[in-house]
């Protein structure tokens, strides 16, 4: 019976040559995400309220990534109204009460281990429907920020497992509290999404800087007073 006798760390035989970085082969790649809670219209008239964590907006178009076999993407196959939710740090419980329920009834297979069937969403994570302006799905009451949308683009990713979908945002509401008083900016000092960090929930923490476009600068604050004296 032969023995190992090396003595090379096991992280040491998945470093890549000439580099200091290891191999690593992570099961999920949300590295640092927004969280957003999406509102869509079931068949029945009723709405469904789901969490997810694959989105990126370009303009005023938001790109989300479902999967395919849930109840928001069946939903928004034939009914494109939505409202994004983006839920503030302190509500990560609201989002977790979510986490493990869905509005398919019966359950898919791959789902039966781990979700009930809830119809009623709202209720179970404890957060009140607030009626949309242009689109049939209600807004959360309680998020900070509210995204009317419509998706324009539905089709499936490379592997079918998901659905990308092109929404895109109509109409923006925003607690007042986050908006620089005055304009129609958010104000990053005050906002923070809730982030889905490799399935942990955080928040932002100190700024570092800002970029040269940015229009809500602290710099470009005194400006615009200047300015305005």
């Amino acid at each position: 019976m032969s023995e190992n006798t090396s003595t090379t760390p096991e992280w040491a035989a998945r470093q890549a040559p000439d580099s200091p970085h290891i191999i690593v082969e992570p099961r999920i790649l949300y590295f640092g995400t927004p969280v957003a809670l999406l509102s869509t219209e079931n068949e029945d008239g009723s709405f469904n309220l789901a969490p997810m964590s694959s989105a990126w907006a370009l303009g005023h178009v938001v790109v989300l990534g479902l999967g395919a076999q849930g109840q928001t993407a069946h939903n928004l196959s034939s009914r494109r109204d939505l409202v994004i939710n983006l839920p503030a740090p302190h509500q990560w419980p609201a989002v977790e009460r979510l986490a493990p329920l869905t509005g398919r009834n019966p359950l898919p297979e791959h789902k039966r281990a781990n979700f009930r069937f809830e119809r009623d969403k709202f209720s179970a994570a404890g957060l009140r429907p607030e009626p949309s302006h242009l689109v049939s799905p209600p807004r959360v009451a309680e998020c900070p920020l509210q995204l009317e949308a419509r998706a324009m683009r539905v089709q499936p990713a490379t592997s079918n497992d998901f659905l990308i979908i092109e929404a895109e945002v109509l109409k923006v509401h925003a607690d007042p509290r986050i908006v620089v008083p005055g304009t129609q900016h958010i104000d990053p000092s005050v906002w923070s999404p809730l982030i889905y960090n490799f399935r942990h929930y955080f928040g932002l923490h100190t700024e570092l800087g800002h970029s040269f476009r940015s229009e809500t600068s602290r710099t470009s604050f005194t400006r615009t007073v200047n300015r305005s004296v």
